[in-house]
């Protein structure tokens, strides 16, 4: 049976479910943000204490994976984000108890997304693996896009609690998929599975030893900074939204939550295409030209406030394509461009450095709403929306001084 059949689908399928909860605190942040009188950098850091979770559980999983079966781990991670749900569900209650849990949800994303990576690099040995690493890493967007649109779907009929509990399904059938599609493999490691060191959770001489590689350190940073504006642009989108209507006086075709869906959705095939493009003019030719695609349209974005829905939504739409565009060629470059040897090493770095831009950015923007001194203004976003394309900027600009658009 072709590896795509056997492997590849139940693995994108088994993505969509896990990340149906990614999405829920997006949609609900103005509510809660009313529920709870919250500030903007504290609806901000609820969203980062996810990205906070990733971080802290990633280099368990990223080590569990060269000792044991990815599979294991990625049940693993799906029963901690059916936990962070159903805790966001029955428990959180504010700013601390709501960080808490969604920092479980955010580690169950670290149990899930790159072990599941690992699971089709383990098991596809042949053909182009760039090609399945591309749709599985765009389908991370699907996942996202159907998270706002169930969530937004569900809130009115049974409220933001109880809608927290209801996606906790997403992760379980997850769960059931990878135990009873995906054939276990047997690892061989010297090491015991769970005989873990601080070494093996930061192996800081390997980290060194893929950092002297100029082409590795180039895609881990500029994975860094694409999390940093994907993830802000993600988890302030619906509130962007709902701003947008009260501050145009437009009456927009669809919900908010529902236009966050299209955006994210619409990002699923700028990725597979993105690492097409990347193969075809070279990789960092290409991550060039997305990122400061993605940065101008960003920022013409944050300023469209207060226009009609028929310029908020394509251009938001378009800001989401270009950012996802460079998702696959970054990761893929990074795959390709490192040594065997300290390959493992490579992707946990790679994870552990890029989603500490995803706990980054949402907290930047909410910082900067609140800093600008009135968040209903229209200045005021187009400030947050500058805050996070800058980065992207600055790394280009960095890397361009160094020769990085005359090579591949």
């Amino acid at each position: 049976m072709p590896p795509t059949i056997k492997v590849t689908t139940p693995m994108l399928i088994a993505q969509i479910g896990a990340l149906l909860g990614f999405a829920c605190y997006g949609v609900f942040l103005t509510t809660l943000q009313q529920e709870w009188q919250l500030l903007h950098v504290e609806s901000g850091l609820i969203a980062s204490a996810f990205f906070l979770g990733y971080m802290l559980f990633v280099p368990f999983a990223t080590v569990l994976t060269d000792r044991i079966d990815a599979r294991q781990i990625f049940i693993l991670g799906g029963f901690l984000a059916i936990i962070g749900l159903l805790g966001m569900g029955f428990i959180a209650q504010g700013f601390f108890s709501a960080s808490f849990f969604m920092a479980i949800q955010g580690a169950g994303l670290a149990g899930t997304y790159m072990p599941g990576l690992k699971i089709l690099s383990d098991r596809i040995q042949s053909g182009e693996v760039t090609r399945h690493i591309s749709f599985y890493t765009a389908f991370f967007g699907l996942g996202t896009g159907l998270s706002y649109l169930i969530s937004g779907l569900l809130l009115d009929a049974f409220g933001w609690r109880n809608v927290f509990i209801l996606i906790a399904l997403g992760p379980f059938v997850s769960v059931c998929i990878v135990f009873f599609f995906i054939q276990p493999i047997k690892k061989h490691s010297s090491h015991s599975p769970w005989a873990i060191s601080w070494t093996d959770l930061f192996p800081v001489n390997k980290w060194r030893e893929v950092l002297k590689n100029k082409n590795s350190t180039q895609f881990i940073f500029g994975y860094t900074v694409h999390n940093l504006e994907l993830f802000a642009s993600r988890s302030w989108l619906v509130a962007f939204f709902t701003f947008c209507a009260a501050s145009s006086g437009s009456v927009f075709f669809l919900s908010a939550t529902a236009l966050a869906a299209l955006v994210n959705i619409s990002g699923v095939i700028s990725s597979i295409l993105g690492n097409e493009m990347a193969l075809k003019i070279g990789r960092k030719k290409w991550i060039t030209f997305a990122m400061i695609t993605s940065s101008i349209l960003g920022l013409c974005l944050g300023a469209s406030s207060e226009f009609g829905w028929w310029l908020i939504v394509p251009l938001a739409i378009a800001h989401a394509i270009f950012i996802t565009a460079d998702s696959a060629t970054l990761t893929a470059g990074l795959v390709v461009s490192t040594q065997e040897h300290v390959k493992g090493a490579a992707m946990g770095l790679h994870s552990l450095l890029g989603f500490g831009g995803g706990l980054l950015g949402p907290a930047i923007f909410g910082l900067v709403l609140d800093a600008s001194g009135n968040p209903t203004t229209s200045i005021s976003w187009i400030l947050a929306y500058g805050s996070i394309v800058i980065w992207s900027v600055i790394f280009i600009a960095y890397q361009y001084r160094q020769g990085w658009h005359l090579k591949k």
